[in-house]
Formats: C-alpha cells, sequence, structure tokens
C-alpha cells in the first residue's frame, strides 16, 4: 500500500514538474508551442495521477504531495539544467519528504 502510494506520488512529480519545465521551454527558452502544448498534457495527467491515491482526502493527498514536489524539483533541476543543490536544498527537501511521509504514513485509529 505505500510503496503503491509513493509510485504514485512520484509519477505525479514527474507529471506535474515535467509539465511546468516543457511549458518553461516552450515560453522562456522559445522552444514553441508543441512544448507548451505537451506540458499542458502532462499537466492534466498530473491531475489524474494524484486521483488514484487511496486516501479519500484531497487536502492529505495535496499537502503531502508538496513533499515530493519540493524535493522532485530539486532532482528535476539537476537532471535537465544542470542545478546543483547546496545542503540547505538538500535539507529543506529532506524536511519536505519527512513532513510528507507523516502526513502520509503516520498511523491513525
Amino acid at each position: 500500500m505505500i510503496l503503491r502510494s509513493v509510485l504514485l506520488f512520484v509519477l505525479a512529480a514527474i507529471a506535474e514538474i515535467g509539465g511546468a519545465w516543457l511549458v518553461w521551454q516552450g515560453l522562456r527558452e522559445h522552444r514553441g508551442w508543441l512544448w507548451v502544448g505537451a506540458g499542458f498534457i502532462a499537466l492534466g495527467l498530473y491531475g489524474v495521477v494524484a486521483t488514484l491515491q487511496t486516501d479519500a482526502h484531497f487536502g492529505r493527498i495535496l499537502a503531502a504531495y508538496g513533499g515530493v514536489f519540493v524535493a522532485g524539483s530539486i532532482a528535476w533541476g539537476m537532471a535537465m539544467d544542470g542545478y546543483r543543490p547546496d545542503r540547505w536544498d538538500i535539507a529543506g527537501a529532506t524536511l519536505c519528504l519527512a513532513g510528507m511521509g507523516v502526513i502520509m504514513y503516520a498511523p491513525r485509529g
């Protein structure tokens, strides 16, 4: 159950961050409207993937996903743009992922 949830969060991050990156590339880097359109599609897929989580609480899912988004954005920047995070970036992303774990997977009675 947790593995499935984590996989869905990772897929959502790829779709959202990748979609935003495609829009950025299309507009800011002048790669064209095809890139922007692909970004829109990816952003729509993010919304679909987010609904596949088994927890029924939208606020909890989105709040927990925020931690994955932060860490995923740093990783995306490293992979796609040559960004090199400093220790504070890593510390912040680690805190966000820890928060995601607490929000999403803490035992509830």
